[in-house]
Protein backbone atom coordinates (compact mmCIF):
# COMPACT_ATOMS: atom_id res chain seq x y z
CA UNK A 1 0.00 0.00 0.00
CA UNK A 2 1.02 3.62 -0.16
CA UNK A 3 -0.65 6.79 1.78
CA UNK A 4 -0.26 10.64 1.88
CA UNK A 5 0.74 11.75 5.35
CA UNK A 6 1.39 15.37 6.81
CA UNK A 7 1.92 16.87 10.34
CA UNK A 8 -0.80 19.10 11.99
CA UNK A 9 1.80 21.29 13.66
CA UNK A 10 0.88 23.30 16.75
CA UNK A 11 2.62 26.22 17.72
CA UNK A 12 2.44 26.48 21.36
CA UNK A 13 4.11 23.49 21.17
CA UNK A 14 6.47 22.54 17.93
CA UNK A 15 8.62 19.69 19.55
CA UNK A 16 5.69 17.77 19.44
CA UNK A 17 6.07 16.00 16.16
CA UNK A 18 9.55 14.96 16.76
CA UNK A 19 8.70 12.86 20.04
CA UNK A 20 8.62 9.56 17.78
CA UNK A 21 12.18 9.39 16.37
CA UNK A 22 11.19 6.63 13.38
CA UNK A 23 7.38 7.82 12.63
CA UNK A 24 7.45 6.38 9.30
CA UNK A 25 8.10 2.91 10.48
CA UNK A 26 5.71 3.00 13.76
CA UNK A 27 3.34 4.49 10.85
CA UNK A 28 3.83 1.60 8.80
CA UNK A 29 3.83 -0.99 11.75
CA UNK A 30 -0.20 0.40 12.77
CA UNK A 31 -1.54 0.75 9.48
CA UNK A 32 -0.20 -3.28 8.89
CA UNK A 33 -1.75 -4.41 12.24
CA UNK A 34 -4.92 -2.62 11.33
CA UNK A 35 -4.70 -4.31 7.89
CA UNK A 36 -4.00 -7.89 9.32
CA UNK A 37 -6.79 -7.62 11.87
CA UNK A 38 -9.31 -6.76 9.08
CA UNK A 39 -8.04 -9.09 7.18
CA UNK A 40 -8.11 -12.00 9.30
CA UNK A 41 -11.96 -11.49 9.79
CA UNK A 42 -12.81 -12.39 6.25
CA UNK A 43 -11.72 -15.32 3.67
CA UNK A 44 -9.40 -14.83 1.10
CA UNK A 45 -12.55 -14.61 -1.69
CA UNK A 46 -14.18 -11.73 0.21
CA UNK A 47 -11.13 -9.51 0.94
CA UNK A 48 -9.61 -10.64 -2.74
CA UNK A 49 -12.87 -9.08 -4.15
CA UNK A 50 -13.83 -6.07 -1.77
CA UNK A 51 -9.38 -5.30 -0.61
CA UNK A 52 -9.81 -1.94 -1.31
CA UNK A 53 -13.29 -1.04 0.88
CA UNK A 54 -11.71 -3.02 3.51
CA UNK A 55 -8.47 -2.20 4.01
CA UNK A 56 -9.79 1.80 3.92
CA UNK A 57 -12.61 0.82 6.75
CA UNK A 58 -9.11 -1.16 8.92
CA UNK A 59 -7.34 1.86 8.38
CA UNK A 60 -9.16 5.04 8.97
CA UNK A 61 -12.19 3.44 10.78
CA UNK A 62 -16.11 3.80 10.42
CA UNK A 63 -17.94 7.09 10.88
CA UNK A 64 -21.02 6.24 13.30
CA UNK A 65 -23.14 9.29 12.32
CA UNK A 66 -23.38 8.36 8.60
CA UNK A 67 -21.54 5.00 9.11
CA UNK A 68 -18.91 5.35 5.68
CA UNK A 69 -15.19 5.38 6.49
CA UNK A 70 -13.74 8.03 7.76
CA UNK A 71 -10.87 10.45 5.28
CA UNK A 72 -8.22 10.32 8.28
CA UNK A 73 -5.79 8.66 10.43
CA UNK A 74 -4.34 11.02 13.08
CA UNK A 75 -1.52 9.54 15.97
CA UNK A 76 -1.62 11.62 18.69
CA UNK A 77 1.79 11.36 20.11
CA UNK A 78 3.24 13.34 17.05
CA UNK A 79 0.27 14.72 15.33
CA UNK A 80 0.74 12.65 12.09
CA UNK A 81 -2.07 12.37 9.84
CA UNK A 82 -2.50 9.82 7.18
CA UNK A 83 -5.14 11.25 4.37
CA UNK A 84 -5.28 8.99 2.03
CA UNK A 85 -4.13 5.18 1.25
CA UNK A 86 -4.02 3.03 -1.94
CA UNK A 87 -3.79 -0.35 -2.27
CA UNK A 88 -0.89 -0.74 -5.03
CA UNK A 89 -0.88 -4.83 -5.00
CA UNK A 90 -2.20 -7.98 -3.14
CA UNK A 91 -0.17 -10.88 -2.98
CA UNK A 92 -0.08 -13.75 -0.41
CA UNK A 93 3.26 -14.53 1.09
CA UNK A 94 3.13 -18.13 1.64
CA UNK A 95 4.39 -20.23 -1.73
CA UNK A 96 1.61 -22.57 -1.62
CA UNK A 97 -0.98 -19.86 -1.15
CA UNK A 98 0.34 -17.65 -3.84
CA UNK A 99 0.05 -21.11 -5.84
CA UNK A 100 -3.46 -21.58 -4.99
CA UNK A 101 -4.42 -18.39 -5.64
CA UNK A 102 -2.79 -18.17 -8.84
CA UNK A 103 -4.47 -21.50 -9.85
CA UNK A 104 -8.09 -19.56 -8.01
CA UNK A 105 -7.57 -16.61 -10.03
CA UNK A 106 -7.29 -18.67 -13.55
CA UNK A 107 -10.14 -21.15 -12.38
CA UNK A 108 -12.10 -17.74 -12.08
CA UNK A 109 -10.98 -16.61 -15.43
CA UNK A 110 -11.62 -19.29 -17.20
CA UNK A 111 -14.89 -19.89 -15.34
CA UNK A 112 -15.87 -16.04 -16.24
CA UNK A 113 -14.77 -16.45 -19.50
CA UNK A 114 -16.99 -19.69 -20.06
CA UNK A 115 -19.65 -17.78 -18.03
CA UNK A 116 -19.81 -14.54 -20.41
CA UNK A 117 -19.12 -16.87 -23.41
CA UNK A 118 -23.03 -18.69 -22.47
CA UNK A 119 -23.49 -15.65 -21.83
CA UNK A 120 -22.90 -14.41 -24.98
CA UNK A 121 -24.09 -17.26 -26.69
CA UNK A 122 -27.96 -16.98 -24.65
CA UNK A 123 -27.78 -13.37 -25.67
CA UNK A 124 -27.15 -14.52 -29.11
CA UNK A 125 -30.33 -17.14 -29.10
CA UNK A 126 -32.22 -14.59 -27.29
CA UNK A 127 -31.20 -12.21 -29.98
CA UNK A 128 -32.16 -14.39 -32.52
CA UNK A 129 -35.40 -15.60 -31.19
CA UNK A 130 -36.47 -12.13 -30.84
CA UNK A 131 -35.87 -11.39 -34.41
CA UNK A 132 -37.73 -14.46 -35.45
CA UNK A 133 -40.65 -13.63 -33.16
CA UNK A 134 -40.25 -9.83 -34.89
CA UNK A 135 -39.92 -11.02 -38.14
CA UNK A 136 -42.77 -13.62 -37.72
CA UNK A 137 -44.83 -10.21 -36.18
CA UNK A 138 -44.14 -8.27 -38.97
CA UNK A 139 -44.75 -11.09 -41.51
CA UNK A 140 -48.66 -11.11 -39.86
CA UNK A 141 -48.65 -7.90 -39.69
CA UNK A 142 -47.90 -7.16 -43.41
CA UNK A 143 -50.81 -9.71 -44.20
CA UNK A 144 -52.84 -8.18 -41.95
CA UNK A 145 -52.42 -4.96 -43.79
CA UNK A 146 -52.47 -6.40 -46.96
CA UNK A 147 -55.91 -7.90 -46.59
CA UNK A 148 -56.82 -4.77 -45.42
CA UNK A 149 -55.29 -2.80 -48.37
CA UNK A 150 -57.60 -5.55 -50.51
CA UNK A 151 -60.33 -4.79 -48.75
CA UNK A 152 -60.23 -1.34 -49.05
CA UNK A 153 -59.77 -1.46 -52.57
CA UNK A 154 -63.08 -3.65 -52.84
CA UNK A 155 -64.85 -1.05 -51.13
CA UNK A 156 -63.51 1.37 -53.17
CA UNK A 157 -64.05 -0.63 -56.69
CA UNK A 158 -67.91 -0.95 -55.49
CA UNK A 159 -67.99 2.41 -54.25
CA UNK A 160 -66.70 3.35 -57.87
CA UNK A 161 -69.20 1.57 -59.63
CA UNK A 162 -71.96 2.98 -57.36
CA UNK A 163 -71.19 5.94 -58.22
CA UNK A 164 -70.46 5.45 -61.99
CA UNK A 165 -74.52 4.03 -61.98
CA UNK A 166 -75.53 7.03 -60.25
CA UNK A 167 -73.52 9.77 -61.27
CA UNK A 168 -75.48 10.19 -64.27
CA UNK A 169 -78.73 10.86 -62.43
CA UNK A 170 -77.01 12.71 -60.21
CA UNK A 171 -75.41 15.49 -62.63
CA UNK A 172 -79.00 15.35 -64.18
CA UNK A 173 -80.40 16.23 -60.54
CA UNK A 174 -77.79 18.55 -59.92
CA UNK A 175 -78.19 20.58 -63.62
CA UNK A 176 -81.88 20.37 -63.16
CA UNK A 177 -81.92 22.16 -59.47
CA UNK A 178 -78.74 24.45 -61.24
CA UNK A 179 -81.35 25.74 -63.67
CA UNK A 180 -84.39 26.08 -61.28
CA UNK A 181 -82.12 28.62 -59.31
CA UNK A 182 -80.66 30.33 -61.81
CA UNK A 183 -84.88 30.97 -62.98
CA UNK A 184 -85.67 31.72 -59.63
CA UNK A 185 -82.90 34.27 -59.25
CA UNK A 186 -83.36 35.62 -62.77
CA UNK A 187 -87.25 36.07 -61.71
CA UNK A 188 -86.10 37.65 -58.67
CA UNK A 189 -84.21 39.74 -60.47
CA UNK A 190 -86.70 40.87 -62.72
CA UNK A 191 -89.48 41.49 -60.24
CA UNK A 192 -86.58 43.34 -58.45
CA UNK A 193 -86.08 45.49 -61.82
CA UNK A 194 -89.26 45.61 -62.64
CA UNK A 195 -90.30 47.60 -59.06
CA UNK A 196 -87.51 49.74 -59.79
CA UNK A 197 -88.45 50.82 -62.81
CA UNK A 198 -92.13 51.58 -61.62
CA UNK A 199 -90.84 53.57 -58.88
CA UNK A 200 -88.35 55.85 -61.17
CA UNK A 201 -91.79 55.98 -63.53
CA UNK A 202 -93.52 56.64 -60.59
CA UNK A 203 -91.06 59.61 -59.00
CA UNK A 204 -90.73 61.30 -62.98
CA UNK A 205 -94.61 61.49 -63.47
CA UNK A 206 -94.98 63.06 -59.65
CA UNK A 207 -91.95 65.12 -60.52
CA UNK A 208 -94.05 65.97 -63.71
CA UNK A 209 -97.33 66.74 -62.24
CA UNK A 210 -95.17 68.85 -59.84
CA UNK A 211 -93.19 70.65 -62.91
CA UNK A 212 -97.43 71.09 -64.47
CA UNK A 213 -98.42 72.66 -61.52
CA UNK A 214 -96.14 74.79 -61.05
CA UNK A 215 -96.29 75.89 -64.14
CA UNK A 216 -100.18 76.93 -64.04
CA UNK A 217 -99.49 78.30 -61.26
CA UNK A 218 -96.76 80.52 -62.89
CA UNK A 219 -98.40 80.68 -65.64
CA UNK A 220 -102.34 81.99 -63.15
CA UNK A 221 -100.07 84.73 -61.52
CA UNK A 222 -98.70 86.22 -64.52
CA UNK A 223 -102.20 86.16 -66.10
CA UNK A 224 -103.02 87.67 -62.59
CA UNK A 225 -100.96 90.09 -62.34
CA UNK A 226 -101.41 91.13 -66.55
CA UNK A 227 -105.19 91.79 -65.17
CA UNK A 228 -104.13 93.98 -62.46
CA UNK A 229 -102.03 96.00 -64.33
CA UNK A 230 -104.49 96.42 -67.28
CA UNK A 231 -106.78 97.60 -64.11
CA UNK A 232 -104.22 99.81 -62.87
CA UNK A 233 -103.86 101.19 -66.43
CA UNK A 234 -108.15 101.40 -67.57
CA UNK A 235 -108.14 103.23 -64.50
CA UNK A 236 -105.58 105.66 -64.68
CA UNK A 237 -107.07 106.32 -68.62
CA UNK A 238 -110.36 106.70 -66.90
CA UNK A 239 -109.34 108.81 -64.26
CA UNK A 240 -107.05 110.86 -66.71
CA UNK A 241 -110.24 111.11 -68.96
CA UNK A 242 -112.45 112.59 -66.52
CA UNK A 243 -109.96 115.28 -65.62
CA UNK A 244 -108.96 116.17 -68.86
CA UNK A 245 -113.20 116.77 -69.37
CA UNK A 246 -113.63 118.56 -65.71
CA UNK A 247 -110.48 120.69 -67.19
CA UNK A 248 -112.53 121.28 -70.37
CA UNK A 249 -115.86 121.83 -69.23
CA UNK A 250 -114.34 124.65 -66.54
CA UNK A 251 -115.78 124.82 -62.95
CA UNK A 252 -118.49 127.45 -64.00
CA UNK A 253 -119.96 125.23 -66.26
CA UNK A 254 -120.60 122.10 -63.90
CA UNK A 255 -122.06 124.91 -61.49
CA UNK A 256 -124.87 125.51 -64.17
CA UNK A 257 -125.28 121.63 -64.53
CA UNK A 258 -125.59 120.99 -60.90
CA UNK A 259 -128.10 124.22 -60.77
CA UNK A 260 -130.44 123.27 -63.96
CA UNK A 261 -133.07 120.99 -63.63
CA UNK A 262 -133.13 117.09 -65.00
CA UNK A 263 -134.19 117.43 -68.70
CA UNK A 264 -131.36 120.43 -68.79
CA UNK A 265 -128.61 118.37 -67.22
CA UNK A 266 -129.63 115.46 -69.89
CA UNK A 267 -128.97 117.63 -72.36
CA UNK A 268 -125.95 119.20 -71.37
CA UNK A 269 -124.53 115.96 -70.85
CA UNK A 270 -125.47 114.90 -74.12
CA UNK A 271 -124.02 117.84 -75.83
CA UNK A 272 -120.92 117.31 -73.62
CA UNK A 273 -120.74 113.91 -75.02
CA UNK A 274 -121.10 112.56 -71.06
CA UNK A 275 -123.65 109.31 -70.03
CA UNK A 276 -123.76 110.27 -66.47
CA UNK A 277 -121.62 112.57 -64.04
CA UNK A 278 -121.02 113.09 -60.12
CA UNK A 279 -121.25 116.11 -58.26
CA UNK A 280 -119.98 116.67 -54.84
CA UNK A 281 -118.95 119.17 -52.62
CA UNK A 282 -115.32 117.58 -51.50
CA UNK A 283 -115.81 117.08 -48.09
CA UNK A 284 -116.98 113.39 -48.48
CA UNK A 285 -114.24 111.74 -50.63
CA UNK A 286 -115.01 109.47 -53.20
CA UNK A 287 -113.00 106.18 -54.47
CA UNK A 288 -112.96 106.94 -58.07
CA UNK A 289 -110.68 103.80 -58.60
CA UNK A 290 -113.63 101.32 -57.23
CA UNK A 291 -115.96 103.60 -59.45
CA UNK A 292 -113.70 103.41 -62.74
CA UNK A 293 -113.17 99.39 -61.49
CA UNK A 294 -116.76 99.02 -61.70
CA UNK A 295 -117.18 100.47 -64.61
CA UNK A 296 -114.30 98.58 -66.30
CA UNK A 297 -115.97 95.16 -65.04
CA UNK A 298 -119.60 96.12 -66.73
CA UNK A 299 -118.05 97.10 -69.92
CA UNK A 300 -115.85 93.74 -69.65
CA UNK A 301 -119.11 91.68 -69.26
CA UNK A 302 -120.73 93.42 -71.91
Amino acid sequence: VSYNWHFEVDKKDTQKIFQVPDFVGDACKAIASRVRGAVAGHSFDAFHKASAELIRTAVFGLDPETNEPRNRLVFSSNNLVITNIDIQSVEPVDQRTRDALQKSVQLAIEITTKSQEAEARHEAERREQEAKGRLERQKINDEAEAEKARKSLLELQAQSATVEASGQATAEARAKAAAAAIEGEAAVKQAQLQAEASLIKGEAELEETKQKQSAEIEHQKALNELEVTKAKELSRIEAKKFRDVVHAIGPNTIKTIAQAGPEMQAKLLQGLGLKGFLITDGNSPINLFNTAGGLVGKASSQ
